[in-house]
């Protein structure tokens, strides 16, 4: 599992980066709400640790932009403002708990374990739309107007991700962390061969969607624009 943690005391972050590595997590440390959001952007962790009182953008306008991009990573509150508004202000703006400073290392432990056991909001059946495209995340089915075709588990898995962020340049690590699993040992051929075969779907119903290569990047899900 890999820990985000946005935090700009460096002498806390670092305390809790040992803290979570001894504890058999994976960490990402960073100091200001800019850089944090644009690891969340890479939608490479399972869990983010953010304090709200951040040079930049604050801990609130980070979570708000992250659940306006429909990113549904669990982010737990990790700070001095223990006010009962300031609990109510925080869990209202998307956050999937709040714990105030300073707090004992096992109680953060515990509540982590607690939202990681929750089922993964990915589940959902409702269907992700983008362009001309429905796919149904269940059935693993992608439809078009009135074409339609079946995704392989990985096939399903690695569509869902694109569309769950369109328009956003990927990289590549981000997208095998995600798909894949942060652990796992992956080929980079193995990668493309499964956007070729989702491009070969996108392409058998005949979608104005497509899947654009940014060379040395990574890829990004677009509408073709004739």
């Amino acid at each position: 599992m890999r820990i985000l943690i946005i935090e700009d005391d460096k002498s806390l972050a670092e305390t809790l980066r040992f803290q979570l590595e001894s504890s058999n997590f994976e960490t990402d440390v960073c100091y200001d709400g800019e850089d944090g959001l644009h690891f969340i952007e890479q939608q490479s962790h399972d869990l983010i640790l953010l304090d709200r009182m951040l040079p930049g953008l604050d801990g609130i306008s980070v979570l708000k932009i992250t659940r306006e991009k429909n990113i549904s990573t669990p982010i737990i509150f990790v700070t001095a403002l223990g006010a009962l508004n300031d609990k109510v202000t925080g869990l209202d703006c998307g956050a999937d708990d709040y714990l105030v400073k300073p707090f004992d290392f096992e109680e953060l432990l515990a509540r982590i374990r607690c939202i990681l056991r929750r089922p993964s909001k990915w589940e959902g059946s409702k269907p992700l739309e983008y362009g001309d495209l429905s796919f149904d995340i269940e059935q693993k089915k992608l439809y078009c107007h009135d074409l339609s075709c079946s995704l392989s588990a990985r096939e399903g898995a690695l569509l869902e991700f694109f569309l769950r962020n369109p328009r956003q340049t990927i990289p590549r690590i981000s997208i095998l962390s995600k798909v894949w699993g942060p652990d796992a040992e992956v080929e980079d051929g193995n990668l493309d061969n499964y956007i070729y075969f989702v491009r070969r779907r996108l392409k058998s119903v005949k979608s104005s969607v497509e899947l654009k290569t940014i060379r040395g990047v990574g890829y990004q899900l677009e509408v073709r624009h004739v």
